[in-house]
């Protein structure tokens, strides 16, 4: 994917945003998909665009079975 405008929450305007890693599999955040994180190329702040899949096991609650709040 090519360069993209956004709003900045650091310049506080719409700036164009380019992939740290362009190239699909490149990415250590993502090595099977394109990389999720964009720089805002006139501050350098960091942008996640969607957030990558974790390797952490589901939560579980013990004595939460049933419960209702």
């Amino acid at each position: 994917m090519g360069p993209m405008f956004q709003p900045c929450q650091d310049c506080g305007g719409e700036q164009l945003f380019e992939q740290l890693h362009e190239t699909p599999g490149s990415c250590p955040d993502a090595p099977d998909g394109p990389c999720p994180e964009w720089l805002c190329t006139e501050c350098g702040a960091a942008q996640l665009t969607t957030i990558p899949p974790g390797t952490a096991g589901q939560a579980v609650l013990p004595d939460m079975a049933g419960r209702v709040a």
